[in-house]
């Protein structure tokens, strides 16, 4: 659901710094918010403090947020620190095979441009069948 940025409350926070965010709005501008912040029916912050500041900084007016009702501001921190606490980065190894097959895909090589073009070729003459 799509709520005003300014009608957001937020409240105290474990979280205090909140980093540098400019990779996060450069990501936000590119493909948008992949996951949505987290708000209680009052409106109040639960989850996702710097996707909200990046979003207000790029000067959006709305933000999909989910709306839970926890029941307690206890239940509400838990969530604050589990989503906080269970992420886990990618490995050197994974980042280097994501890079990799994204280098691939941007830049392929001569044999790989001539399946797509020869793939494309068929298509145009066949259709695509389902």
């Amino acid at each position: 659901m799509q709520i005003p940025v300014e009608e957001i409350v937020i409240k105290r926070r474990i979280r205090q710094d909140l980093g540098d965010i400019s990779k996060l709005m450069e990501s936000l501008k590119a493909y948008g918010l992949m996951n949505p912040i987290l708000i209680n029916s009052s409106r109040e912050l639960i989850a996702g403090r710097r996707r909200l500041e990046a979003a207000k900084r790029l000067g959006w007016k709305n933000i999909e947020a989910h709306i839970v009702d926890s029941g307690s501001e206890v239940n509400e921190l838990e969530m604050e620190i589990d989503e906080n606490l269970h992420r886990r980065n990618l490995s050197a190894v994974e980042l280097a095979d994501g890079m990799s097959r994204l280098e691939k895909l941007k830049n392929p090589g001569l044999f790989r441009k001539i399946l797509h073009a020869i793939s494309r070729f068929f298509r145009r003459i066949f259709g695509r069948r389902k």
